[in-house]
Formats: C-alpha cells, sequence, structure tokens
C-alpha cells in the first residue's frame, strides 16, 4: 500500500489555533472600542474637573495613555489574526480536496468490507508490544479471523485481512470490528488498530473553530482531517 504521512496534520493544529483565535476577534474588537471611548471620556473629564491648585500628574497621564494604546494594538493584531485565519482555512480546504477519492489511514476498530474485497489496516506497536496478533469479528461479536503480525518493531505494522475466515470462507460485505493485542510473556496489552478507506468528501465546519475540517471516510464516518496517519492511492 503505497502511501505517504499526513502533510495537513501540523496545518490542522495551526488552522485549528487560528480560528479560535478568530472566532474572539470580533467580540475583542468591540469591547476594544468601547473601553478606548470610555477611556478618553473618563480622562476629559477628569482634565474638566482637576484642581487647578493639584493638576493631574503628567506622568500618570501618559501611563494610562499606554495603557489604551496597548489595548488598541491588541485590538488591531486580533484583526490582522482573524484575516489570517479565514485565509489559510481556505487554502487547506482546497488542498484537502485532493484527498477525495484516495485511500487515507486513520485510527479506527471498524473494518469496512465490501463484496469481494478486503480490508488494509496497520497496528500501532507500541515498545514492548511482543507478539502482535489482530482478531476480526463480526457483527455478532464472533471471532471470524486471526491474523498473527509476528513480532513488529515499535511503530506502524501492516496488515491486510483478505475477506475470509479462519476455515478459508469468504465473508459477507459489511462492517467488522478489529482487535488488536500484543503478548509479551503473560503481559497483554491493547493496540490501536487502523484502517485504510477511501474518503468520499470533504467538510469545512464553518470556518473550522468546533472541528475544522473532516473527511467523509467511506465506512468508517466523519474524521477531522489532522487525524489522518497516512495517504494513499
Amino acid at each position: 500500500m503505497t502511501s505517504t504521512v499526513n502533510p495537513y496534520a501540523a496545518a490542522g493544529s495551526a488552522a485549528s489555533v487560528a480560528a479560535t483565535s478568530a472566532a474572539a476577534a470580533k467580540s475583542a474588537s468591540a469591547a476594544a472600542a468601547v473601553n478606548s471611548i470610555d477611556f478618553l471620556n473618563l480622562m476629559l473629564t477628569q482634565l474638566k474637573n482637576q484642581d487647578p491648585t493639584q493638576p493631574l500628574d503628567t506622568s500618570q497621564m501618559s501611563a494610562q495613555l499606554a495603557q489604551i494604546g496597548t489595548v488598541t494594538g491588541i485590538n488591531q493584531l486580533n484583526s490582522s489574526f482573524s484575516t489570517l485565519a479565514s485565509s489559510f482555512a481556505s487554502n487547506q480546504a482546497l488542498q484537502a480536496s485532493s484527498l477525495l477519492g484516495r485511500n487515507v489511514l486513520v485510527d479506527s476498530s471498524v473494518a469496512p468490507l465490501a463484496a469481494g474485497g478486503k480490508v488494509n489496516g496497520a497496528v500501532d506497536v507500541t515498545k514492548g508490544a511482543g507478539a502482535v496478533t489482530v482478531q476480526v469479528l463480526n457483527a455478532s461479536g464472533a471471532l471470524v479471523k486471526t491474523l498473527p503480525l509476528g513480532t513488529p518493531s515499535t511503530g506502524l505494522a501492516q496488515f491486510t485481512w483478505d475477506g475470509t475466515d479462519n476455515s478459508g470462507a469468504a465473508q459477507p460485505a459489511g462492517s467488522y470490528v478489529l482487535k488488536a493485542q500484543g503478548t509479551s510473556g503473560t503481559q497483554n496489552t491493547a493496540l490501536q488498530t487502523l484502517v485504510s478507506a477511501q474518503v468520499q468528501s470533504v467538510t469545512l465546519n464553518g470556518g473550522g473553530a468546533a472541528g475544522g475540517l473532516q473527511l467523509s471516510v467511506a465506512g468508517i464516518g466523519n474524521v477531522p482531517l489532522a487525524s489522518v496517519t497516512q495517504i494513499g492511492q
């Protein structure tokens, strides 16, 4: 299975941070504008009503003006960041559209089997996992097939299920459950499974603050773009 690592993972995280800041920019802008007006009105009132024999301290006034300048600067920064976030999200959506029709490897314990097809996947092998096996279960929870993967090194261990049971009989199309386990001595460790499936659509959730770019993956459902581990053909 020819594949590459997900080049959008870091971008997805950055887009999420940018989108979150952009969501707050509008309210921050309004708040800063109100605070600036109130601040200046208060200062003018103080100047009008000051005691001529005890005028306001110029150093104190300078400090207050510096504070309002800082607020204004932050407001301008938020506006710029909001524009950047919108541009970033649009660019990311355009790049993600190139994934349509391609297979991606994502975390999943569900394996969609097409009629006469097979399932490609992987196990995220942790350090010291030992001998790794993958069990394929049907919708009733009955064991269909056991796939021994030997003792792979740490990282992703690829596997392929040919769609048959332990006796070699072809299984009907549908969703199957994957369970991976590592055995070292008497120690058993549950391991994360990943499944390769085709991207059917790409969705941008209203700018990305809540969910960002979502991929609709055949037989699995919606997954965040940043969670894609590998991209295949």
